[in-house]
C-alpha cells in the first residue's frame, strides 16, 4: 500500500467503520474536525491504525499539521513511501 490511492481508500475505509462517518461526507479537501468530527483522541486511532497496517511507527507529532483528508494522505504517503 504506497499509492496515494490506496491510502485514500483505506482512509474511507476506517473513517466510515471506525469512526462512522458517513460515506458521502468523505473527500480530499474535508475538514478532519470541522467536517467528519474527528477530535484528538480520534487522530491517535486513525495513527495507530495505519500503523498496524503499515508496520511503520508514526509519530503523532507528525500530524499536528494534519487537517482535512488529503493532509492525512499526503502524511501516510510520505511517510510510508521513505
Amino acid at each position: 500500500m504506497h499509492s496515494r490511492d490506496e491510502i485514500y481508500n483505506q482512509l474511507h475505509i476506517y473513517l466510515v467503520e471506525l469512526f462512522e462517518v458517513p460515506a458521502e461526507d468523505i473527500s480530499p479537501d474535508a475538514h478532519l474536525m470541522d467536517d467528519l468530527d474527528l477530535d484528538s483522541i480520534d487522530a491517535v486511532d486513525l495513527i495507530v491504525k495505519f500503523q498496524e497496517l503499515t508496520g511503520k511507527k508514526i509519530p503523532a507529532t507528525e500530524f499536528k499539521s494534519v487537517r482535512t483528508v488529503d493532509d492525512v494522505v499526503e502524511k501516510i504517503h510520505d511517510l510510508v513511501s521513505s
